[in-house]
């Protein structure tokens, strides 16, 4: 069975772009797992942690095979590739890939909790969600409704197409 799954990507140190095009060539490489659609590329403010440098935001649509957490596994080598440092909650990360949705999979863990838990709450999320997700609902949530809601809405600016 092929799962649709969307990811949000960010980076906020060095050379931020290249980070987010070398974490979608890696994801792209991985075995059973094709990249759809990517969205634009979004600048944005730091939240949670904020005495840190901006962000750029994106959004990526795979299909694949695998499970939920043979995915995750990938992901965080992707990370430790392009050496994402755990060092501040919420804090400056050359890169940053998370599972947002995975098909309709719910999954509770103490290490992956799919849908993401913050993900209608997060501008930087969705704004880019939004370029690539056909459809207005995301798992029963208007997605347009809940970006409007945010309180970071203004901080996501249009980096690149």
């Amino acid at each position: 069975m092929n799962y649709r799954v969307f990811l949000s990507l960010g980076s906020n140190i060095e050379d931020r772009e290249r980070h987010l095009l070398d974490a979608l060539s890696n994801i792209f490489n991985i075995s059973d797992v094709c990249l759809e659609n990517i969205s634009n590329i979004y600048e944005t403010e730091p939240v949670g942690y904020t005495e840190q440098g901006r962000f750029l935001n994106m959004a990526a649509q795979i299909s694949t095979s695998i499970g939920a957490e043979e995915l995750l596994k990938e992901l965080l080598g992707i990370e430790k590739l392009l050496k994402r440092e755990r060092l501040i909650r919420w804090g400056p990360r050359t890169i940053d890939i998370d599972i947002l949705t995975y098909g309709d999979l719910r999954i509770n863990m103490p290490h992956l909790a799919i849908p993401h838990p913050r993900m209608f709450e997060r501008a930087f999320v969705l704004k880019p969600l939004t370029d690539i997700f056909e459809g207005e609902e995301l798992l029963g949530i208007n997605i347009l409704e809940a970006l409007n809601k945010c309180d970071d809405k203004d901080g996501v600016k249009l980096y690149k197409k």
